[in-house]
């Protein structure tokens, strides 16, 4: 069985090809990532050159899942922040479904979540204690607490990158006052979240996606970490985003590791995971290589199974 998940995100387009390997395990055989920036004009409207951007994007897509002979009934498609808030994504979706011969669905924050969670249990061995998720997308970020088997908490709020960066980020490299800025914001909008941390103490976070694959590339070995995580303590990740924040966007541009797409807006990106770390008292990080199209691919192969 071949099925394919399409994560149509604010500032990255993803699709995932595999078949079933059995006992709800997968072959990969397409994985694909192109960067669209839908937001690039603000998070409530898909400007004229992103709407074109994705819609190229998805043809892309489309050739790729008629290559590898996916049926569109195994196929599902998602749409995330900037498509649930964007004021003309209807006329994104009728345009993708054109393209797709499926309409995307625009999913809640609440159901990226769980299908957030589903997917990073596949790939990080759970600590015994309870964990908080971190998903940083550029529209909105996702945050989890759970075990292995159990959610206690989760909520999206509208702290994406993107929206962080399009507010707060003004100079290179960021002044003090916009840190401080970026700073004071996620301290009231992220409110729910550090009373959920009282009520449940997490002193491990699991990242996945997007910022923390730019931990990965630059603090960890790929000879020697994991093929589906990657662990740290905290105490290395504070180098790291003191050489970000102190940088401009050309210093950054010329660093070997980092990726073309995270350039602009890892700053404030790394700014909202060193707040998170700190209001949550977290001494170790995991990252996931395997975030809501793995959690939805494996939602999916369960069901196949049942039938």
């Amino acid at each position: 069985m071949k099925c394919a998940v399409l994560d149509l995100g604010t500032n990255t387009f993803h699709l995932l090809i595999a078949e079933s390997a059995g006992a709800g395990d997968w072959r990969v055989l397409v994985k694909n990532k192109i960067y669209v920036k839908l937001a690039e004009e603000g998070i409530h409207h898909i400007g004229e050159a992103a709407f074109e951007r994705g819609l190229n994007a998805l043809r892309v897509f489309r050739a790729e899942l008629s290559a590898a002979q996916v049926v569109p009934e195994n196929v599902r498609a998602f749409g995330t922040a900037a498509l649930r808030t964007a004021e003309n994504a209807p006329d994104f979706l009728t345009r993708a479904e054109e393209i797709l011969g499926i309409r995307p669905e625009k999913i809640p924050g609440e159901r990226e979540a769980e299908l957030i969670h589903k997917g990073v249990r596949r790939a990080v061995p759970f600590p015994d204690n309870r964990i908080l998720i971190m998903d940083i997308g550029g529209g909105s970020t996702e945050f989890i607490i759970a075990d292995r088997e159990r959610v206690f908490w989760q909520k999206s709020f509208p702290v994406g990158a993107a929206v962080l960066w399009r507010d707060f980020h003004r100079h290179e490299p960021i002044a003090p006052e916009e840190i401080q800025e970026v700073e004071n914001y996620l301290e009231t909008t992220l409110a729910d979240l550090w009373l959920a941390l009282e009520r449940f103490p997490c002193p491990t976070l699991v990242g996945a996606s997007g910022t923390f694959d730019v931990i990965d590339l630059f603090l960890l070995d790929p000879a020697e970490k994991p093929e589906r995580y990657g662990h740290i303590l905290v105490s290395e990740f504070y180098p790291l985003y003191e050489k970000l924040v102190a940088s401009t966007l050309a210093e950054r541009r010329a660093m070997p590791l980092m990726p073309d797409e995270r350039v602009e807006m890892v700053v404030v990106a790394v700014i909202l995971i060193r707040k998170v770390l700190e209001k949550a008292g977290v001494g170790e990080i995991y990252t996931s290589m395997y975030a809501m199209k793995e959690g939805m691919l494996a939602e999916m192969l369960e069901k196949a199974a049942e039938r």
